[in-house]
């Protein structure tokens, strides 16, 4: 196939107009999960119908090309979720101001895109010998999602941290978010709010997450349009998939396994793409049977439960104050808060600069806090040096 600047033309304009109805529309009135699931819905039925677009205007090869490296980059997506999830609870940013941060990084990741779909298909179309590198990038990235997620969980958490961030190093940064605004005026001088920080975030977290889902569609096709399209139209639906899925992904314990499976499978695609051909349905069934059986795995394989004597002797306890007592004290504000869940302290967690909750534990050894951002659940057990419960 070879797209024309009719067929460009057409697909900037269908992405134009759903962006504006994402921000005049979908961002604007009271936010349900229902509505969520809604636009969710609304975004995948006009990715499907872009597909059966493209089987009309290039034939059914194609369209089950485009549809398979869309099944791919939206399953791969899944993984940017736990990434938000994590960036939103590391910066404290309420529900009501994460669709803006989520706008503006679906804006910037598109362009990035552009520009990564750009220069690897150059890159390959020059020297073919890329694949090589390209595939090992996809086998590193399997690896990442077995085995390094405490890293990269470090990482964002240090990309996060509102005292160390690096965005600090360009411009001062006020910890209290200050409604829908990136940037604040104190004192006559420019701060960057929470906000800026979890956005910075987001687009580095999709910049390393772009290195392996754009290798990763390179094995499905090489044609512009149809890795540029799939690509575009499984970011557009994140915002809506964010809200319907934010709270439920930690029940997902099987996905990450399931999705490096995914990209050790197009890694071997790649690698022998001179001497195996998979038709499109192919891959596209071995995808979603890979996704699936993920998706199952989680549902129904109960998870051992993690014993920790010490949750039996806690009771329900309300916090001492709103925020970390010693930070007001020592004139600083930080957002990230732990409970104790023996006195009820609050104290400020371990990416502050002061690590108050910790301090606590030192001081009185109750071994088990809970942060206070409403959408945590999790318990960390300091004796135990695991999360429990």
């Amino acid at each position: 196939m070879a797209a024309g600047a009719t067929d460009w033309a057409v697909f900037g304009a269908i992405v134009a107009v759903l962006l504006l109805l994402d921000i005049a529309v979908v961002s604007r009135g009271k936010q349900s999960l229902r509505r969520a699931w809604i636009w969710s819905g609304v975004w995948i039925a006009v990715s499907l119908a872009f597909g059966a677009g493209i089987a009309w205007r290039f034939g059914g090869e194609a369209g089950l090309t485009y549809l398979t490296a869309y099944a791919l980059e939206k399953s791969l997506s899944v993984d940017n979720l736990f990434l938000f999830a994590l960036v939103f609870s590391q910066t404290g940013i309420p529900p009501a101001l994460q669709r803006r941060v989520l706008l503006w990084g679906v804006v910037g990741a598109l362009v990035m895109r552009a520009l990564l779909i750009t220069l690897g298909l150059a890159l390959i179309e020059r020297f073919h010998w890329v694949i090589y590198p390209f595939a090992a990038i996809l086998l590193y990235g399997a690896y990442g999602m077995l085995r390094g997620e405490e890293k990269r969980r470090g990482k964002i958490e240090l990309a996060c941290a509102l005292c160390t961030s690096w965005v600090s190093r360009f411009i001062p940064i006020s910890p209290v978010p200050s409604g829908e605004r990136f940037l604040v005026r104190k004192e006559g001088k420019l701060h960057a709010t929470p906000l800026l920080v979890a956005l910075v975030a987001i687009e580095s977290a999709d910049l390393v997450f772009a290195v392996d889902s754009i290798p990763a569609v390179f094995a499905v096709t090489r044609e512009p349009f149809l890795v540029y399209t799939s690509n575009v139209f499984a970011l557009l639906g994140l915002r809506a998939l964010y809200s319907v899925l934010g709270d439920l992904l930690g029940r997902f314990r099987f996905l990450r396994y399931g999705l490096a499976v995914m990209l050790m499978f197009v890694a071997a695609k790649m690698l022998l793409a001179d001497a195996v051909h998979l038709p499109p349905a192919v891959s596209l069934a071995i995808i979603a049977v890979i996704f699936t059986t993920s998706l199952l795995a989680s549902r129904f394989i109960p998870q051992a439960a993690v014993k920790c004597e010490h949750l039996d002797a806690l009771k329900p306890v309300k916090p001492k104050s709103e925020g970390c007592a010693r930070c007001v004290a020592a004139g600083d504000t930080w957002v990230h808060l732990r409970l104790c869940l023996t006195c009820g302290h609050v104290g400020c967690c371990d990416n502050s600069k002061n690590k108050h909750a910790t301090q606590h534990f030192d001081e009185t050894k109750h071994p088990v806090i809970q942060p206070v951002q409403s959408r945590e659940k999790w318990k960390w057990c300091y004796v135990d040096k695991k999360m429990v419960g």
